[in-house]
């Protein structure tokens, strides 16, 4: 009997091996059926894939062997692997130097063997697909051929599960990151909106307490201080709610009316009543997320009316349906939206400058939050705008 060598390569090899986490992996069945279906084309009795590791030949998918590993040092695979041929075929191992006395062949009767390596995007052979007889024989070219083939299907096997595990991590680290930056969100409201709440307080006592007493330029920084601290309060909340409505997507879809929609909308969004509120109501009930819906609807008219330049606010509100989704509508009179805006509106932190009708300039959370909310229903948003026209907020929700 002859050993396998190691690969010149071999600490990459065993690097890529162990990259791919499978061994010592529980049986899955998606590998199961290639052993299964290359013993029945081969007409072998054994067909195992396995992995080449550092002392051992693990065998991730057992047809009619009764083992899950050998020694690496008596493997066929480990020949197969430093072997030139795209398939390494022994048609009697018993009269090959290299297995005649090996424990496979004299405990298993592994007299036919034929093995494909299993080679890795990068050029690593990891392993091989491979089939045992116990007979000598021969493999037609179908059956050749069908042994490459599966042996690309494992490979694609092997990065598909590589992929999955990055994505696994991906996804735990981005969820640990939320929850901390929720931490982060809820901490920082807490630790500054009382300073800023005191430090408005402050600022308002002592315009009351000193009324007719100052100038002008005392005034001025007076009410500059409390503006700033007003917008800063705002972007603070503001920062808040986008991490906080994550929990309004859990929410369940309910049935409701329009009008239902539209009467507690207003009592949030328009608490004057000052503004013209058209809506038709087509349907006669919606099953949908109510909160979602609720909110996204509060902010647009609550945009339209902050950002509007005419002696009446007007809001039409509109509905259609298909057969997954429900589509709203949104058209104002506002000031508009200019042209070079319209494709970052909805980012994070994008402001216009525009100012309000209380003076204010937005903090650029609120449509990335109609946003967020909309994706979150398996809907989209968009707008269409005129400067010193208005502009139409169109936004799908999924039934």
């Amino acid at each position: 009997m002859i050993e396998p060598k190691f690969p010149d390569n071999e600490y990459e090899r065993q690097r890529a091996v162990e990259r791919y986490d499978l061994l010592d992996s529980l049986p899955e069945e998606s590998y199961d059926n290639i052993t299964e279906i290359m013993s029945y084309i081969t007409k072998a009795p054994i067909s195992l894939i396995t992995l080449l590791d550092n002392d051992r030949n693990y065998i991730k998918s057992n047809c009619g062997f009764p083992l899950n590993e050998s020694p690496r040092n008596i493997s066929f695979c480990g020949h197969a692997i430093e072997s030139e041929d795209e398939i390494m075929i022994v048609e009697d191992a018993r009269k090959d130097k290299r297995f005649h006395d090996n424990p496979l062949v004299e405990n298993h009767e592994a007299i036919f063997y034929a093995g494909v390596p299993l080679v890795s995007p990068e050029g690593y052979k990891l392993g091989t697909l491979c089939i045992y007889d116990h007979e000598p024989r021969q493999l037609d070219e179908a059956q050749k051929k069908a042994l490459l083939s599966m042996s690309k299907q494992v490979v694609s096997l092997f990065e598909q599960h590589k992929q999955n595990k990055t994505l696994k991590n991906i996804k735990y680290k981005l969820e640990k990151r939320n929850l901390e930056l929720d931490k982060f969100a809820s901490v920082v409201s807490h630790d500054l909106k009382s300073p800023l709440a005191n430090i408005i307080s402050l600022t308002e006592l002592l315009e009351q307490e000193n009324a007719g007493k100052l100038n002008e330029e005392s005034k001025t920084y007076l009410s500059y201080l409390k503006n700033s601290s007003s917008s800063l309060k705002d972007y603070i909340d503001g920062i808040l709610k986008y991490y906080k409505d994550d929990i309004l997507h859990s929410y369940k879809k309910e049935t409701l009316t329009l009008s239902t929609l539209i009467s507690e909308v207003k009592k949030i969004a328009v608490p004057k009543n000052d503004i013209k509120l058209e809506y038709s109501e087509n349907l006669e009930v919606l099953n949908i997320n109510k909160p979602v819906a609720l909110q996204v609807l509060v902010n647009l008219i609550t945009n339209a009316i902050k950002y509007n330049d005419k002696s009446t606010t007007e809001v039409t509100i509109g509905l259609e349906t298909s057969n997954t989704h429900y589509h709203f509508s949104v058209k104002d009179n506002s000031k508009g939206i200019p042209l070079n805006h319209l494709n970052t509106i909805f980012d994070l932190f994008t402001t216009l400058g525009q100012i309000d009708k209380d003076g204010n300039i937005g903090t650029g959370i609120g449509l990335a939050t109609v946003k967020k909310l909309v994706e979150s229903q398996g809907g989209e948003i968009s707008v269409i705008s005129t400067e010193g026209v208005g502009s139409t907020f169109s936004f799908s929700i999924e039934k």
